[in-house]
């Protein structure tokens, strides 16, 4: 049986741990450069900036923040305060986490057209899991001569607990879209890529999370522990990031989107908005930014050659 705390083990451990983060990072320093078009357009005013954007834009730079540190971390000769940095990395880290769910979840509120029977339950989930986020700033570290910053023990019960939260939050929130996309998947191409792209979130960031978890749980020592936090950040940012992106330039084409859904107001036709709006080019329409809104019937529709709507 291998004995995962002897001294030949942990530097194996430590070797693929050193290399699997440079990977992960030059992976996502790629993936910040060739989508940093889209972020540029919002910081040079070309794109008026609407208030969802901010869950985007703070999971993107925490983590690049982070990682950022953990190359620091990784490749620093000169003897550094280990611990502090071990908090910054563990709160970064694990905010980029909470970010993607944030996204994902304001996705479903405007679905659902902030009804507050949706809003408040989701509202009161990401309030525990960012409990559970700044509870995971527990780790402690060392600096060793010849080594750098060591790892000498993390809290794996809190951390543990706030992946498995994760996957739990998202997969409530997937299936509240679900729900109320799945009958009308067929009336709108908006929503086919509603529903897609939260499948596809939810797969690789579950998929993700419950590797990491389950290292977690096994509780290994203190490296396997660790390994696979970076990934399942990185994953899910990026998924989560992309289909913030995706949704934007699908709805950028006009400057509103309707999907429709039976309603009480069916007999007034009054649609039910939400403000919940992703921005569009000043220079193209002088509206409050593109919404996501949800009416009595399908006021807009889709075809391969043209696009109708209707204004408000």
């Amino acid at each position: 049986m291998t004995d995962w705390n002897s001294p030949e083990v942990l530097a194996s451990e430590a070797a693929a741990f050193l290399r699997l983060q440079h990977v992960l990072a030059g992976l996502y320093f790629w993936e910040f450069a060739v989508s940093f078009p889209f972020d540029w357009k919002f910081i040079s005013g070309k794109q008026r900036f609407r208030w969802p954007l901010i869950f985007y834009f703070a999971g993107r730079y925490c983590l690049l923040f982070a990682m950022v540190g953990l190359l620091v971390e990784l490749n620093v000769t000169s003897e550094i305060d280990c611990k502090s940095l071990l908090d910054f990395l563990q709160f970064a880290g694990n905010a980029a986490v909470g970010l993607a769910s944030i996204n994902l979840a304001i996705r479903t509120m405007a679905i659902w057209a902030q009804t507050k029977f949706v809003v408040i339950p989701l509202v009161i989930l990401i309030l525990g899991h960012w409990t559970l986020i700044f509870q995971g700033v527990a780790g402690q570290s060392r600096w060793v001569d010849g080594s750098g910053c060591v790892i000498i023990s993390t809290n794996s019960t809190i951390l543990s607990a706030m992946f498995i939260y994760s996957m739990t939050f998202d997969f409530i929130v997937l299936a509240l879209a679900a729900y109320k996309l799945y009958d009308r998947s067929a009336h709108s191409q908006i929503v086919k890529l509603l529903f897609h792209d939260g499948l596809v979130y939810f797969t690789i960031a579950f998929m993700s999370n419950i590797v990491t978890t389950t290292f977690m749980l096994l509780n290994l020592n203190s490296v396997m522990n660790s390994m696979f936090n970076v990934p399942a950040a990185t994953a899910s940012t990026v998924v989560a990031c992309r289909v913030v992106r995706r949704l934007f330039k699908y709805t950028s084409k006009a400057p509103q989107i309707y999907t429709g859904f039976e309603t009480e107001a069916a007999a007034s036709k009054a649609p039910v908005r939400s403000h919940i709006a992703f921005a569009v080019p000043r220079s193209q329409v002088d509206t409050q930014g593109v919404e996501i809104e949800m009416s009595s019937e399908v006021t807009t529709a889709y075809d391969d050659s043209k696009y109708n709507h209707s204004t408000v």
